[in-house]
């Protein structure tokens, strides 16, 4: 495959590389390559130069998962380009090549699918207080519990509208805005990525021979802890 080529056909890439000068400004700004090995600096200029096995390099590995999405380089590149437009597009590519499944924080992918994506397609948020427990996030404290427990009457104190059909926070969303939000889903190939994620995620998780079913399951538990194979 030319993935050079497959690239141009992602308008974030089009928009995203002008023609980089190597300075280095995106790398300095930028908040992710200061607490991990990121450098978007040097993901820009190996896309640049159009070689297609460093291209695939990418593709299969870490680096191009490490971004934020901040757009902080954007704000600052002397010659227009936005690196995380051009990591978006890479991203995107691993997925539709399946390439992403050859990477740790790659195949993470299928834990945001069965958190943020699943959660918006239940619920209409990205975050919704069920599904928000000490399980899996620990960091909230023994006190998160106890809120959860008491939600319905601490929210409703607080103003909100939990599941109610009536403006506010958390409020229920209307299933016919529910069923528009699954079209633009359906539209866009986010439904099919999604099924692609599934498939591709239980192919490795067989080859890992680690249980694969549904939800949160042996090998999304795996992927959540963050273990390093």
């Amino acid at each position: 495959m030319d993935y050079v080529e497959e690239l141009k056909k992602d308008f974030r890439y089009i928009e995203g590389l002008n023609a980089c000068i190597n300075c280095g400004v995106c790398t300095a700004i930028c908040p992710a390559a200061e607490v991990s090995e990121y450098d978007p600096r040097q993901i820009v200029d190996t896309v640049q130069h159009a070689d297609n096995d460093e291209i695939e390099m990418l593709l299969k590995g870490d680096t191009i998962w490490y971004c934020g999405e901040c757009l902080s380089c954007k704000t600052r590149c002397p010659r227009g380009n936005t690196p995380c437009y051009i990591i978006q597009s890479l991203r995107s590519l691993s997925i539709e090549t399946g390439l992403f499944i050859e990477s740790i924080q790659g195949r993470k992918q299928l834990a945001l699918k069965r958190t943020i994506g699943e959660h918006m397609l239940k619920y209409g948020y990205c975050v919704y207080i069920d599904e928000i427990d000490t399980e899996m996030f620990p960091e909230q404290g023994p006190v998160w519990e106890w809120l959860r427990d008491n939600r319905e009457q601490i929210l409703t104190r607080l103003g909100a509208s939990y599941r109610q059909e009536k403006s506010g926070a958390l409020r229920k969303i209307p299933e016919e805005s529910m069923k528009a939000l699954q079209s633009i889903f359906d539209v866009t190939g986010a439904t099919e990525r999604f099924k692609k994620i599934e498939e591709l995620s239980e192919k490795k998780a067989r080859e890992m021979k680690i249980s694969f079913n549904s939800g949160k399951d042996d090998y999304f538990r795996h992927l959540y802890e963050g273990h390093n194979d």
